[in-house]
């Protein structure tokens, strides 16, 4: 009899098989979405001027030149680039260091220690992660203009130094990475709460802080609006902006063809960012998983 049924059973693929050809393509189809336009940068930042418009978006031109086009963007007005790069990093060691250092001395406190008024704090940040940056930019450049503040550095430094969803992520993620036990036992043998924190807590966030500070580092460098409406010298510019201004160079009234630029300067801003990615990315992968399951 079960020979029979067996024998009747129609042989499909299994629920699961079908499952996991239907993800393989949908990713599939992630992956060539979010590589092409990568490709698509890479080939054309090693193309002349002439090749950008007579040649296939997708495939190399006549002369390969991005060594030229580099030494041109590092080179082009007295190395103004180098200086946006400049000011790049300073805004993400001192912004966006700030910030994961906040965060995880915040978060760290308001996971391990009790206190009144602790819910409240625990609303208001969550309440802070909903806003969007954007509708507390025009906000905060009036205030920083009342403070005269604006076209400086610290206005893009000090808003940078508040990240409220780093901050949730250390409290969520030290909530079970610290054991209390661990912070009583130290305390028993006369330890301090800053030796405490800085010889065994710190050591068993540190995947959290790492992911913290690759979403810090993320936001501070790719932060466009911000800059846009506080600086108005080009000296001060971030990358994002610079990039833009040289696009609308490129395509405004008086424009002068330095698309291949706007290209390879580009291609040289992701770069950094690629690099963190993939040095610290095992660290990123623990960080995002061991704070979600509770021992």
């Amino acid at each position: 009899m079960s020979r029979i049924a067996y024998a009747g059973r129609p042989r499909n693929a299994s629920p699961r098989t079908r499952k996991s050809i239907t993800l393989t393509v949908l990713m599939s189809v992630f992956v060539i979405y979010t590589l092409v336009p990568l490709v698509w940068l890479v080939i054309n930042a090693s193309k002349t001027q002439a090749d950008l418009f007579t040649t296939f978006g997708l495939w190399f031109g006549d002369e390969f030149v991005l060594g030229q086009n580099i030494v041109e963007t590092l080179t082009y007005r007295d190395g103004i680039f180098v200086r946006w790069l400049g000011n790049t990093l300073l805004y993400v060691v001192l912004g966006a260091g700030g910030a994961t250092l906040l965060a995880t001395v915040a978060g760290y406190g308001l996971a391990k220690f009790r206190f009144p008024g602790r819910r409240a704090v625990f609303a208001i940040v969550l309440g802070a992660i909903a806003i969007p940056g954007t509708a507390l930019a025009v906000p905060t450049f009036l205030m920083f203009s009342q403070l005269g503040l604006t076209n400086t550095p610290w206005a893009i430094i000090i808003p940078s130094l508040i990240s409220p969803f780093g901050l949730y992520l250390i409290w969520v993620y030290a909530v079970d990475s610290v054991p209390t036990e661990l912070l009583e036992a130290a305390r028993m043998d006369g330890a301090g709460e800053f030796r405490t924190f800085f010889t065994i807590s710190l050591r068993l966030l540190a995947p959290g802080v790492v992911t913290v500070l690759l979403f810090t580092v993320v936001a501070t460098w790719n932060n466009y609006f911000l800059p846009l409406i506080m600086l108005s010298d080009p000296a001060w510019y971030p990358l994002t902006v610079g990039l833009d201004q040289w696009n609308d160079q490129a395509t405004g009234a008086s424009a002068d063809p330095i698309y291949n630029l706007v290209l390879t300067g580009s291609l040289l801003t992701i770069v950094p960012i690629v690099v963190a990615f993939l040095v610290l990315q095992r660290y990123w992968q623990s960080g995002l998983s061991a704070g979600s399951v509770k021992q």
